[in-house]
């Protein structure tokens, strides 16, 4: 399984983290993918200064935007999920 964790600390609110949520939310509902990635809202990862902090598993800390969120949903996750 892999876990999902989007920043929803001060910075990231503001910059939309809960528009990202019920983006991948949307995308997890369109795959199926349910039971296979765990969709977590966290706090602060440090990276207030950027966009949006996404953390794959305990990989580095993902920058994104409402912009780019659906390309990093399918570039970065569903390639973990095909290994």
């Amino acid at each position: 399984m892999i876990t999902l964790s989007v920043c929803v600390g001060s910075a990231c609110h503001i910059k939309g983290s809960y528009n990202i949520i019920s983006t991948f939310q949307q995308i997890i509902e369109e795959y199926n993918l349910s039971d296979k990635i765990e969709l977590k809202a966290v706090f602060c990862l440090g990276h207030c200064t950027e966009n949006v902090s996404v953390k794959i598993n305990d990989s580095e800390v993902y920058s994104v935007s409402g912009a780019t969120a659906r390309r990093f949903f399918e570039t970065e996750v569903m390639t973990r999920l095909s290994s």
